[in-house]
């Protein structure tokens, strides 16, 4: 079917297709933990789903290497200086490694409280710190198989990734089978069962990446060096990126206790429509995906226009996309919600969020791609700056005086949108500018 694309779109679509898929199969093996520990009992997937949620501020972290990593591999890739980009891997590949030593002991004390902190049942907090402290085990293979799949995606293979993707989803659930409910002489580990399962596919995903990276199956040279200056590199862009994961994930848990204020229905619709959108978020992060490896690589080449043309086509075809995907939000809104809750009051509120962010996804295609491109241009600095002034004073703060002011949750989801919209300009204004074709990574 793609062959059927011109060239220059056939390359864009062979990079973002494998990724959106590789993005949705991470969502659908997160939910399928939750529906599998949803046979034991309403506690286990209140523990299983905290814990998920808490490890995005692990995924703050890892937001330095994956940043880190697109920008400076992809600029190698482009500029043919293979052996180069083989010895940012190994310097990334060790870094990671030591990364994951103090986040592992960090998480493992800190991780258990995050039950407390919330104040759930002792039921759950029993069940929970069982899982997150066994989530501790995965934590180096997590960091260093992050940085061979961003190392992948930067040289424009995004098929691999999405093939090892698809074999793990399969072994994790034969894994939670034979774990969770103890079958065929397996222990029955109710909850700490997704928890080793999880473990043991993380550790055999980096295995495969091992084994591919030193047969001379990915297009990069086995090496075991290390660089402080190409780290160096690296983490001036990484950290800025990582900086705004980690602020952006306190502001939308702020967000969060806002949306509480009005009701248990309108946090349960909000939380059904955060994930019906996030589905529909997976084809806008393969193209992010796209965008990063293309702008690298084009800047790499010393091809500035080039890489413009190709983060501008990304775009087109992203805007299309969630074009698309936006007429199911405003017109069938019932239907979609309808799947996680038979619950009248929570369908409404749900379908409510859905149509408002309905609205905004062709300003959230251009969220993504434009982010994505300045991060893959080195220019994570700006894109720090943009996100969290608009996060802050058009989203977070309006949205506060407003819930204040009016009972409505509607006002609230347009102080939402408004922050999607200003981004975008914002970000189409930066990019048009260029001048990210003058940074250096």
């Amino acid at each position: 079917m793609i062959r059927l694309f011109p060239p220059k779109h056939q390359k864009i679509l062979k990079l973002s297709i494998p990724a959106a898929i590789n993005s949705l199969l991470d969502m659908l093996q997160v939910i399928t933990d939750l529906i599998m520990v949803g046979r034991i009992s309403a506690f286990a997937v209140a523990a299983v789903g905290l814990g998920l949620q808490s490890l995005m501020f692990v995924f703050a972290v890892l937001t330095l290497l994956h940043v880190g990593t697109s920008a400076l591999l992809s600029r190698f890739v482009g500029a043919g200086q293979i052996k180069r980009a083989s010895t940012g891997l190994s310097t990334l590949l060790q870094f990671a490694f030591l990364l994951s030593l103090p986040v592992m002991v960090a998480w493992y004390f800190l991780a258990s409280n995050i039950y407390v902190w919330f104040g759930t049942a002792p039921e759950v907090v029993a069940l929970g710190a069982d899982y997150v402290q066994m989530l501790t085990w995965m934590m180096p293979f997590v960091f260093m198989k992050l940085v061979f799949v961003s190392a992948l995606n930067s040289a424009g293979d995004t098929h691999t990734p999405m093939k090892v993707k698809i074999g793990s989803i399969i072994l994790n659930v034969i894994l939670n089978y034979l774990f969770i409910f103890g079958h065929y002489g397996f222990p029955e580990l109710g909850v700490m069962g997704a928890a080793v399962g999880t473990v043991i596919v993380n550790m055999l995903e980096f295995i495969v990446y091992v084994v591919l990276y030193l047969r001379h199956k990915t297009p990069y040279i086995p090496l075991w060096h290390y660089s402080k200056v190409l780290l160096s590199r690296a983490l001036k862009v990484g950290i800025p990126a990582s900086f705004e994961r980690s602020l952006t994930f306190g502001s939308f848990m702020l967000f969060t206790i806002i949306i509480a204020h009005y009701g248990t229905e309108v946090l349960a619709g909000y939380q059904i429509g955060l994930r019906v959108e996030g589905l529909a978020f997976m084809p806008g992060i393969g193209f992010t995906i796209a965008a990063m490896a293309l702008m690298g690589q084009g800047l790499g080449a010393k091809k500035p226009e080039q890489a413009k043309e190709d983060v501008l086509l990304v775009l087109k075809y992203t805007s299309g996309f969630m074009f698309f995907l936006s007429f199911f939000m405003i017109f069938t809104p019932e239907k979609i919600v309808w799947l996680f809750t038979d619950d009248a009051k929570t369908i409404k509120e749900a379908s409510l969020y859905l149509v408002i962010v309905g609205f905004s996804q062709i300003p959230l295609a251009f969220n993504f791609v434009l982010s994505g491109a300045l991060r893959g241009a080195g220019d994570s600095k700006r894109t720090l700056k943009i996100n969290l002034i608009s996060l802050w004073f058009v989203r977070i703060i309006p949205a506060f005086l407003l819930s204040w002011y009016f009972e409505s949750i509607l006002f609230v989801y347009l102080a939402m949108i408004s922050d999607t919209f200003v981004k975008a300009t914002w970000l189409w204004i930066t990019f048009n500018k260029g001048e990210w074709q003058k940074i250096k990574v």
